[in-house]
């Protein structure tokens, strides 16, 4: 069971050592990266090239640990006492199965994506250490124990927004994805858009990696917002000649789609300004 890559994800020779080895350990991948680096993907396009299953669970800064084992609905449990409903004499009608419990009871192996980890609680990565660690969690309520049947291929992300403590980086196999250069972000607009005129991605990109280069941009813009902003660029029928003058001279084409927040419009005003009053 290799990974090496799809047709729809490009995919660094790092970046595939990295997903066999934590198959190979029986480790969660811990992956870091910039946001819109293709984190999430990953873990879907490793699910698609292995033919298996995925099981996603999207991290909130609300999320608790437990949700992802199970909840149990005291209240419900309660009402329905009170109303006499026959619901009530079986406690496993007000439990709930929460993502591990879904990928622990499958009979087939699978991939499960814990995805934007650091988003949640500080507690939230220590709280799951033993349940990914040992594959198995223990349901106060009904006193079983749950084991997975087929332990999963763990995919964890992080947009590194917090330090994660070190007891849970210890049981991780880390993988930190790099911005791509040129050359494979080439590649990577060729998937998405196959048969794309090359002097607008050569103009494009040329353009782009000038912005993401900026000094004092307070976001850089992402992979997957140099996609959208190529796409635009192919909607709106830009010459590629258009692209050619720097972006401290003027504010980009379509620039909505690659600066996100008034201040770095602002620079690129204040850049255009100055290069006009020295020219």
């Amino acid at each position: 069971m290799r990974f090496e890559g799809t047709a729809q994800y490009v995919a660094d020779k790092d970046l595939m050592v990295a997903v066999n080895a934590a198959i190979a350990l029986e480790r969660p991948l811990l992956v870091k990266g910039e946001p819109g680096t293709g984190k999430t993907e990953l873990a879907k396009q490793v699910a698609s090239a292995l033919k298996l299953n995925i099981i996603e669970w999207h991290v909130k800064s609300t999320t608790k640990a437990q949700q992802g084992l199970y909840e149990y609905d005291a209240v419900s449990r309660l009402r329905d006492s009170q109303l006499g409903d026959e619901r009530f004499n079986d406690i496993k009608n007000y439990i709930k199965r929460g993502k591990l419990w879904e990928a622990f009871d499958a009979d087939e192996k699978l991939v499960l994506l814990i995805d934007e980890i650091d988003k949640a609680d500080i507690e939230f990565p220590n709280d799951l250490l033993q349940e990914l660690d040992k594959m198995e969690f223990f349901v106060y309520e009904t006193g079983e124990t749950i084991k997975a049947r087929q332990r999963p291929i763990v995919i964890i992300t992080s947009n590194n927004e917090k330090e994660l403590p070190d007891a849970f980086l210890r049981r991780c196999f880390f993988h930190y994805i790099k911005f791509p250069e040129a050359d494979t972000l080439s590649k990577i607009v060729d998937v998405h858009y196959p048969g794309i005129k090359q002097s607008l991605v050569r103009a494009a990109l040329t353009q782009f990696y000038e912005i993401r280069d900026v000094p004092g941009l307070k976001k850089k813009p992402s992979t997957s917002e140099a996609l959208d902003w190529i796409r635009l660029l192919v909607s709106d029928d830009i010459d590629p000649a258009d692209l050619r003058e720097s972006p401290s001279k003027a504010l980009p084409k379509l620039h909505g789609a690659l600066l996100k927040n008034e201040q770095d419009v602002h620079l690129f005003e204040r850049l255009a300004f100055l290069a006009r009053g020295q020219g």
